[in-house]
């Protein structure tokens, strides 16, 4: 039988075993990530200043919130959702914490970015995200085929049918609604004016069936289209449209009249994250302006890092400002919160128009 003096022993280096192993952990960040965001130079950078080593994880919206609900927000250090999708998963899943904004550099981000993003990731008075990478989708234009292309609706016009594309997914909701005079966020909240908007981009999308000559799904297919000639026109993301016109001056991303769509993917902190204290040193390592513009260059996005613009390659920043007048910049569309049930009915639209004749 073990003595009280050996019991007492074991019990303290138990616990010290447990803090060595704690501390042990918060050595490593547990990153859930997209691709892009955490590129192999800038993560060496980090390890090789704070001794924390990163392991990257990369995913998408709707992976990044089935696995922390599969786990009840453990497994990682910190996800980036986009802004818009971190209340409702917190209010259905509790999944995530509040951000300590005391311990982030604020004076490194963008304020108008900022403000955004604290307000949309609020709940019950707390802040739930950070923004980091934030981008549009609008018009990718082939001007010596479409020229003309100004707005979303304008995809629909007799001169080209069938050569052009879009995402039968709900930006595409969205953009149509804006470009037929609708505020389809102001609707959000009233789910019957919401239905209607709906209806109105239903019809629109149908009529326009005849000038789609795919809807496409991935990016590298998109690209593949327009590079072909087979598609002069469509709606998709400035990074890819920015891609092309590196390739072919002819094609250009253009944000739309009614304004492009933004969106901005943040930094959150899962509710069981081991490392919180290293989560924010990445947070704040990576929103330095320099370190920032080699995100942008991986990921082929901006940041929403104070002057990181000034640090990108002269190709990026000129194509940049091609697309985004100040004019353009200031009439970004940027998504709010989705409200529980609008994505089911927004899902039996696109249906319809799929299959429609």
């Amino acid at each position: 039988m073990r003595s009280f003096r050996q019991f007492k022993y074991l019990t303290v280096a138990t616990a010290a075993a447990a803090a060595f192993s704690v501390s042990v952990q918060a050595e490593t960040l547990r990153l859930l990530t997209w691709g892009g965001y955490a590129p192999q130079d800038v993560v060496e950078q980090f390890e090789k200043e704070t001794g924390i080593e990163v392991k990257i994880t990369l995913s998408n919206n709707e992976d990044m919130i089935s696995k922390l609900r599969a786990t009840r927000g453990s497994g990682f250090d910190l996800a980036q959702p986009s802004q818009d999708r971190i209340v409702s998963a917190q209010a259905d899943f509790d999944i995530y914490k509040p951000m300590d904004m005391s311990k982030i550099e604020t004076a490194q981000i963008i304020p108008s970015m900022l403000a955004a993003t604290e307000k949309n990731t609020q709940f019950e008075g707390e802040v739930y995200g950070v923004p980091h990478v934030w981008g549009t989708s609008g018009l990718i234009v082939n001007r010596k085929a479409a020229g003309t292309i100004k707005d979303y609706t304008d995809l629909c016009d007799d001169s080209l049918s069938g050569s052009v594309s879009y995402r039968l997914k709900r930006p595409t909701l969205i953009g149509f609604a804006f470009a037929l005079g609708e505020d389809p966020f102001a609707a959000y909240g009233d789910t019957e004016k919401y239905q209607a908007i709906l209806d109105k981009v239903e019809k629109k999308l149908t009529e326009c069936k005849p000038n789609v000559k795919a809807y496409w799904s991935g990016g590298d297919a998109l690209l593949n289209l327009m590079r072909s000639g087979e598609v002069s026109a469509a709606m998709a993301w400035d990074a890819g449209g920015w891609k092309l016109n590196a390739e072919n001056p002819d094609i250009a991303f253009v944000a739309p009249s009614s304004g492009a769509l933004g969106w901005i993917d943040t930094f959150v902190l899962p509710r069981k994250t081991k490392a919180e204290e290293a989560a924010y040193k990445w947070i704040n390592f990576v929103m330095q302006p320099e370190v920032a513009a080699r995100i942008t260059e991986s990921a082929g996005n901006f940041t929403a890092a104070k002057g990181s613009d000034e640090f990108v390659n002269d190709t990026l920043k000129a194509q940049f400002k091609e697309s985004f007048p100040q004019a353009d910049l200031d009439n970004i569309n940027w998504y709010p919160p989705v409200p529980a049930g609008l994505e089911e009915m927004e899902g039996k639209v696109l249906d319809r128009v799929k299959a429609a004749n």
